[in-house]
């Protein structure tokens, strides 16, 4: 029964990660879509404008959310991970976890 369980679990796993692939090229091609469009600012447009306020912290990536027209920032704050949560539009910070 255990090997059964863990066998339905590693193909579900399996299944699920070209989902989430598909999904993140799906956003990239919305988020160029957008930014032709004019209906967002370019991702360096965005990092240009808040990295200045990040003081001390190392900028690591950027995630583009379309449905919500947000950008997620990464950065390193030491050994800490923030997120930082950006109106697309606008260049305005939403939220930093």
């Amino acid at each position: 029964m255990m090997k059964q369980s863990f066998l339905i679990i590693a193909v579900a796993a399996m299944l699920a990660m070209p989902i989430s692939a598909e999904a993140r090229r799906n956003d990239q091609g919305a988020g160029r879509e957008d930014v032709q469009q004019g209906k967002v600012k370019t991702p360096r447009e965005i990092v240009d404008m808040v990295k200045p306020k990040m003081r001390g912290m190392q900028y690591l990536t950027f995630e583009y959310y379309p449905s919500m027209l947000v950008y997620r920032l990464k950065f390193l704050d030491g050994e800490r991970v923030r997120f930082v949560d950006v109106d697309a539009r606008t260049g305005r910070i939403i939220s930093m976890k």
